[in-house]
């Protein structure tokens, strides 16, 4: 009783975020969602964002900001609601945006390893909100994202369909049992074709649906922590990166690429919380690169 009580309220297992399966987007986080993870806050709004209750559209003078991302903008358990990158920028906008605007607002749409496809899925069953700007906040590694599938929910550890019968039994499953593979997502991990091309046309239609709703659209990439410094990017990825920038051009897309920023900051390792993602410094850093670009977009309109 004493283990079970002390793994519940020091770490928060026995309350693990949940996921539902959706036929387009693959998975999300179910809605209506709170828990305190290592003693990170997280709470999960009814459309399955990041972030409190929101409404469905904003009042007039509300800026809002729809963020698009994996579990780098999600921010995971190891980042409290308050040091996401989307709660960083909405203070800081709140504080530099123009005075026609009396409130802001950064809704944080995101999931663990999302790509562009399910990103775009999001967007297309959901909208955007009414947002003035849109953010897709990619990685490296999304360029070669494959397509949305649900089979993960409820079979892989980390995306459970249910809470366990006690913190034990979530600790038991995480750590100690040997995760079954799903035989299934061979075929999805051995997706033929053009991957690169897939992944941009899915960022091409979603600039597209933001247009559309005369909003603006920033597309922002990550780098991998290895990417930094030398040796740099694989080759491969030196020439998923060059049709990215071509693409961005083409299709005149604000694009932002982190690799040489971060490239350019002191100590840029003290950016990672691991290999891909990011602690609050790096958040930070993130965050105020945002809010530049964006404030620089929407003086244009």
């Amino acid at each position: 009783m004493i283990v079970e009580i002390g793994l519940r309220s020091l770490f928060g297992f026995g309350n693990p975020l949940i996921y539902i399966g959706d036929e387009q987007i693959g998975y999300l986080l179910a809605p209506n969602q709170r828990t305190r993870r290592f003693g990170n806050r997280i709470e999960i709004n009814e459309y399955s964002m990041r972030g409190s209750a929101i409404n469905k559209t904003p009042a007039p003078s509300t800026l809002r900001v729809l963020l698009l991302g994996d579990s780098i903008a999600n921010g995971g358990w190891w980042t409290d609601q308050t040091n996401t990158i989307s709660a960083i920028m909405m203070r800081s906008l709140a504080s530099s945006t123009h005075r026609n605007y009396q409130e802001v607002e950064v809704l944080n749409a995101s999931a663990n390893s999302w790509g562009p496809r399910n990103e775009l899925a999001y967007l297309e069953k959901f909208s955007n909100f009414n947002a003035q700007a849109v953010v897709l906040l990619i990685n490296t590694d999304d360029l070669f994202a494959t397509p949305p599938t649900s089979l993960p929910v409820g079979r892989d550890r980390n995306y459970p369909d249910s809470k366990p019968p006690l913190a034990l039994a979530e600790v038991w499953q995480r750590y100690i049992v040997k995760q079954k593979p799903i035989p299934e997502m061979k075929a999805v991990q051995n997706e033929a074709g053009d991957r690169v091309g897939i992944n941009l046309e899915a960022i091409g239609k979603i600039q597209a649906l933001t247009c559309q709703s005369n909003s603006q659209f920033l597309l922002v990439m990550t780098p991998l922590l290895r990417e930094i410094a030398e040796p740099g990017p694989r080759d491969y990825e030196i020439k998923a990166r060059q049709r990215l920038s071509d693409f961005t051009k083409a299709q005149q897309i604000n694009y932002v690429d982190f690799l040489p920023i971060f490239n350019s900051t002191n100590n840029p390792q003290g950016l990672y919380h691991d290999h891909i993602h990011l602690n609050l410094q790096g958040n930070k850093v993130i965050s105020e690169v945002l809010e530049r670009s964006l404030l620089e977009i929407l003086r244009e309109i």
